[in-house]
């Protein structure tokens, strides 16, 4: 989980759970459309939907994002603490049987805990890259850690049965390599600094196996979506031939990329593990 370096401000109120003035929050008449987000993770937390005007001083939402705040009470008894439940990250208290709005509930929060992504902001523009080396817990563990992923998936892509299960790949009659989608945003990251980080973090010597992984699901792959992706992996892998190694990694275009099963998905945040056949190794 990647969180900021908050300010002493911030720390204050988050961290050591204060409490700012009433009325001084930039966010208490805020009434622009979008979503509240945790100022620490950027997790999601509120809908300005949700969003009324109590009185009090302080941003007042009358429900929470499922699952996206945790209520812990007091140690007095008195009163109920909100927190992100993604961080922990202090935001407020929740307060019941008001009658403010016909939910009954106020979600008084902190503008400072939170940020704002407004409905209206230009769309990001886009791309995607697909990677297959080894294991694809190992390969999304690396990938995450960069400034610029924006979200990653892994699944099953090269194949030729429809919505492959993990049993059935596993199989290796299916054709599948277990892989990595990754959308990433251009302007911050680019594809061959994600290409080259690929080749760093696994071994494209090795052929239908990774580490103690073995079998064609287990193969080097990248699987291109243009033209421009193609020609600089290849370009990467000569450079590599250059210096020695015998790449066997396939270079294919991309097909249909089918997401793997939900408990594969952040497999090793979710765990607290770490990856067992994928170490980074500068090749470059």
């Amino acid at each position: 989980m990647t969180c900021r370096n908050l300010t002493p401000e911030e720390r204050a109120v988050i961290i050591d759970k204060g409490t700012e003035r009433p009325f001084t929050g930039r966010f208490y008449l805020n009434k622009e459309r979008g979503l509240y987000l945790c100022r620490q993770c950027d997790a999601p937390l509120f809908r300005s939907d949700d969003k009324f005007e109590s009185g009090t001083g302080w941003p007042s939402f009358d429900d929470a994002i499922p699952g996206a705040v945790r209520q812990v009470p007091d140690a007095d008894g008195r009163r109920t603490e909100i927190v992100c439940a993604k961080c922990g990250g202090h935001l407020g208290h929740v307060f019941f049987g008001e009658g403010l709005t016909p939910k009954s509930a106020r979600f008084c929060v902190n503008s400072i805990s939170l940020s704002f992504d407004p409905a209206d902001k230009p769309a990001a523009a886009t791309e995607k890259a697909v990677f297959a080396g080894g294991c694809f817990w190992g390969v999304e563990y690396h990938f995450r850690k960069v400034k610029g992923v924006l979200s990653t998936r892994v699944g099953y892509i090269g194949g030729k049965t429809e919505h492959p299960s993990y049993r059935q790949v596993c199989t290796g009659m299916t054709g599948h390599a277990e892989a990595l989608e990754i959308e990433y945003d251009p302007k911050v990251v680019g594809y061959e600094e994600l290409a080259k980080l690929f080749f760093e973090i696994h071994d494209p010597t090795q052929f239908n196996r990774q580490g103690p992984d073995v079998g064609n699901q287990y193969r080097s792959a990248v699987f291109y979506t243009s033209d421009e992706q193609k020609r600089i992996v290849e370009s990467l892998i000569a450079r590599l031939e250059g210096k020695g190694y015998r790449v066997v990694t396939e270079v294919v275009k991309a097909g249909e990329f089918w997401p793997a099963e939900e408990y594969h998905q952040d497999y090793y945040e979710k765990t607290g593990h770490h990856p067992y056949c994928h170490i980074y190794q500068k090749r470059f």
